[in-house]
């Protein structure tokens, strides 16, 4: 849990909820927070499973995957490639368009390029191209005043992606088995506040969807997963412009390492099906392995 990443905060508080859940479920639970030291920390602590709650960059893009399987220790969620791809959004756009999964078009541009003019017709997005929970989003609408000013935090490459006018949804997926569609409801954009700020989004879970619209997404979220090789629990997260049916639904990306909280998204979903949070963690445990 833990970790350096711009997610640091919410894998704390996943960890912490996961820590306890697992007691619940009868596991001795170690909670370390992931720093320099970390392998002499799982070296100390001889874990027959390591459950991975870091979020973002180092935890979720293969890096502390290859430590582990350098340590033979099995660990929950995907392996080392499927967490890259999934990670770097240009690369699991090449692997949802290979496998027909629909997606809008985008591209990578130096931040130079995007402050000097417009790198797509607005309306436009752009995010880094290997960060998650909607850190540094930037939205271009008609109307705006010039292409944006990134900020200083943002890396020097990013990725410029047409705008997805429509509903958010997001669907989970065990190992082959799709939960319950959410969908997610803000008064602006999903970001990284009103991802985990009190009151920040409401979630409708199960959607309330049009039944081909809700059977697309869960088929999608399964495709998605196996596209990139995942394993464990995955969640993908879709937009949907209403006015065209199954036609208007579109993949933003697949997050190989969901929130973990009793009401984060991917839990809700379980529960919906009348799977507890402690019995979604024992599955991840029993899940666990290495050699991917």
């Amino acid at each position: 849990m833990g970790g350096p990443s711009a997610e640091r905060e919410v894998s704390l508080s996943s960890g912490r909820e996961c820590a306890k859940a697992l007691r619940v479920a009868g596991f001795e639970v170690i909670e370390i927070d992931a720093g320099p030291d970390l392998p002499a920390q799982l070296a100390a602590a001889k874990p027959d499973c390591v459950f991975n709650a870091l979020h973002g960059r180092w935890g979720e893009d293969g890096c502390v995957q290859g430590l582990l399987e350098w340590l033979r220790l099995p660990y929950t969620h995907s392996g080392v490639l499927a967490s890259a791809l999934a990670m770097d959004k240009t690369r699991s756009k090449a692997a949802y368009r290979a496998a027909g999964l629909p997606v809008v078009e985008s591209v990578l541009a130096t931040k130079a390029e995007v402050g000097a003019a417009h790198v797509l017709p607005v309306p436009y997005v752009v995010k880094p191209n290997n960060e998650g929970s909607s850190v540094g989003v930037y939205i271009v609408t008609e109307g705006s005043n010039g292409p944006p000013q990134l900020s200083a935090a943002m890396p020097e490459t990013v990725m410029v992606e047409t705008y997805a006018p429509g509903r958010e949804l997001t669907c989970s997926v065990m190992e082959d088995h799709a939960l319950a569609v959410t969908e997610i409801i803000t008064t602006g954009w999903y970001d990284y506040n009103a991802k985990y700020a009190e009151g920040g989004s409401r979630h409708v879970c199960p959607a309330d969807l049009p039944e081909d619209v809700f059977r697309a997404c869960q088929d999608y979220a399964v495709r998605a997963h196996k596209a990139l090789g995942c394993r464990g629990l995955s969640r993908t997260d879709f937009r949907w412009d209403d006015s065209r049916g199954v036609a208007g639904i579109v993949l933003l990306e697949t997050n190989t390492q969901p929130g973990m909280t009793p009401t984060s998204l991917a839990p809700e979903q379980a529960a919906a099906e009348g799977i507890s949070f402690p019995e979604l963690c024992r599955w991840m445990v029993e899940d666990a392995s290495c050699d991917r």
